[in-house]
């Protein structure tokens, strides 16, 4: 079953149906005793991570601007003005006294989006948040070696919400083996796969919307993905599957700056 990776997540023939999800609000789970990480990985420490951003209708984004929260289309249920969605920020400790929560005032999902490819969308935020910024990726330089991925999403596949903040790394997958998996479901040229063959560790549902990065030539962390679906989470010879952040990158910017 090819899981988009919201809470919840349900197959792609399934998307339009599903995106209205977007907004209800979903709380993450308590902590669970001895908890693993995204799955495979470990918790992440306050800090590591600062642009990270938590979406309340159970998915994952990173500060794109002090303003402006990159996510994923899947997330979100069109385009226009909505209060309903709360962005908490700052921590990676959900239940933290310190949490920066922001309400939405825009969304604006990716135009022509209808389920397969082209899986972005922009939260406007009601006031700055004074945190660092995540930049994009605007060619394909860096869609090459290790990436880190983080969330608070499920940690086994129909697994619950995280109270922490979690990572892992996953190497790139080029678009001939990831097509082996997952045929003319991929978008290549949109859409970008990282994983282990052997599985074991990935993104996994109410991951959606978070970032894939890596750090560029200055050693500054750069986007190159968002998390978008899979099959279900980290099993053997079906990597995690991302929006190719480079490809938008030209209508993110003039999206933003229009919100």
């Amino acid at each position: 079953m090819k899981f988009l990776k919201k809470t919840g997540g349900l197959t792609r023939a399934l998307a339009a149906l599903t995106v209205v999800l977007a907004a209800l609000s979903l709380q993450p789970s308590a902590a669970q005793a001895a908890p693993r990480p995204v799955v495979g990985g470990t918790r992440a420490a306050q800090g590591e991570f600062p642009f990270m951003v938590r979406l309340s209708m159970g998915c994952g984004g990173a500060l794109y601007a002090k303003n402006v929260v990159l996510t994923a289309a899947h997330c979100v249920d069109g385009s226009g003005n909505t209060t309903s969605i709360t962005a908490t920020a700052g921590v990676v400790d959900l239940q933290s006294g310190s949490a920066v929560k922001v309400r939405s005032t825009k969304v604006l999902q990716a135009p022509g989006y209808n389920g397969k490819g082209r899986d972005w969308a922009l939260i406007k935020l009601a006031r700055p948040v004074d945190l660092p910024t995540l930049k994009i990726a605007t060619t394909t330089a860096h869609n090459r070696g290790d990436f880190t991925v983080a969330g608070w999403g499920a940690v086994r596949e129909g697994g619950g919400q995280q109270r922490y903040l979690l990572k892992a790394t996953v190497p790139f997958v080029d678009d001939a083996t990831c097509r082996q998996a997952y045929g003319s479901d991929l978008v290549p040229g949109e859409e970008i796969c990282a994983g282990f063959p052997q599985g074991g560790v990935d993104t996994c549902q109410g991951d959606s919307g978070g970032p894939m990065f890596r750090k560029d030539d200055t050693g500054a962390y750069l986007q190159v993905g968002i998390v978008s679906w899979g099959e279900g989470c980290a099993r053997a010879g079906y990597p995690g599957v991302y929006t190719e952040v480079s490809t938008f990158a030209a209508d993110i910017a003039r999206a933003a700056s229009g919100l």
